[in-house]
């Protein structure tokens, strides 16, 4: 199933294209909501179709595009941007927010789950960065690419080892990207979120989410909203001379 829009359909606010990977639910599905509010056109993707999307295209019919691709398989990232060019003629902003996390001890990890982890949190970001940068640079405006990273990368955790090597990958990826981009007038940054509530964090138990609210020195877990607003800070005009960075989103709890 794909949900589109009538071909030649007017923009909204403005006519800037925004990509947001896994836009279906969690952290992809608050971006897709802020930035259609915030007037940008927006493609998303994700496995499946759900009730938020077939919504979103009823009541964004001339501003979003959704259509399914799988993190586990890299080459349908092409196909998706070039989905979205064909359907919205540009793409300004690239978000990748999708991810997969699974815990579980690296000794008894098969190698099968370490190469699919690698894949979903590394390769098919930087497939899907690759993609939407080259219809950056044919655009000529330039653009940004926000790279969605986690305090795994920074900080050792037990059971996310795949993970937290994917992760600190992607962050690497985003400082050699940001330099190459640059003269192109494409900026690229990365995120950083500490706890949050989200699908991710939904099987952390009671007892540890207080032991984690006692190490963060501002006592709580974060909220989603809160990391969409470090996005929407790094892609308005004040960060404009950001570019190569990392936003850790916390509480300080890597201090």
């Amino acid at each position: 199933m794909t949900a589109s829009v009538p071909e030649g359909a007017p923009a909204g606010r403005h006519d800037k294209v925004a990509v947001v990977s896994g836009g279906s639910r969690g952290l992809g599905r608050l971006l897709v909501e802020r930035l259609l509010a915030d007037g940008w056109r927006v493609g998303t993707f994700s496995r499946g179709v759900n009730e938020f999307i077939t919504k979103t295209a009823e009541s964004h019919p001339e501003a979003f595009f959704w259509e399914a691709a799988n993190l586990g398989d890299p080459d349908t990232m092409t196909g998706f941007t070039r989905a979205v060019q064909n359907r919205f003629g540009r793409t300004d902003l690239l978000v990748n927010s999708a991810g997969v996390l699974h815990q579980e001890l690296f000794l008894t990890t098969r190698p099968d789950r370490i190469r699919s982890l690698v894949t979903d949190n590394l390769i098919s970001p930087m497939t899907l960065a690759h993609a939407c940068a080259r219809a950056m640079s044919r655009g000529g405006v330039g653009g940004q690419i926000v790279n969605v990273s986690s305090i795994n990368a920074i900080r050792g955790y037990r059971g996310v080892s795949a993970y937290a090597g994917a992760k600190a990958g992607l962050d690497g990826f985003t400082r050699s990207l940001a330099r190459e981009l640059g003269p192109l007038n494409i900026r690229v940054n990365s995120i950083v979120p500490g706890f949050f509530d989200s699908d991710m964090t939904s099987e952390v138990t009671s007892t540890n989410r207080d032991r984690i609210k006692r190490r963060t020195p501002l006592g709580r877990l974060g909220d989603a909203a809160e990391v969409v607003d470090a996005v929407v800070f790094l892609i308005s005009p004040q960060a404009s001379f950001i570019t190569g960075q990392s936003l850790v989103i916390d509480g300080g709890i890597t201090c």
